[in-house]
């Protein structure tokens, strides 16, 4: 008997899938290589207007939880009260 005939099918699976998951790696990591070398002044020319672009996505996102605060003129319930104690216990930055 040779040693292939006694190995497990499963561990040859398994072998097989390990040297795809390296070679797709690799292939990767070349291409990877490539586009960078080919396009760096393309992706360097990008980033100013990604960082315009960052300014109103930031405010829409980060402003969200923005009301008053402090309460009105007293009219209000209890329950808009406790909104504005539970608003000002975590520093006013509308995580709640």
């Amino acid at each position: 008997m040779t040693t292939h005939d006694t190995m497990d099918p499963g561990a040859q699976e398994d072998r097989y899938r390990q040297r795809l998951r390296w070679g797709l790696g690799v292939f990767l990591a070349v291409a990877f290589f490539f586009l960078w070398q080919e396009h760096r002044a393309h992706l360097f020319a990008v980033l100013p207007w990604l960082l315009l672009l960052a300014c109103p996505l930031m405010h829409l996102f980060m402003h969200r939880g923005h009301r008053s605060h402090r309460p009105s003129d007293g009219s209000d319930t209890g329950e808009r009260q406790g909104e504005h104690a539970q608003h000002e216990e975590h520093g006013g930055h509308g995580c709640c």
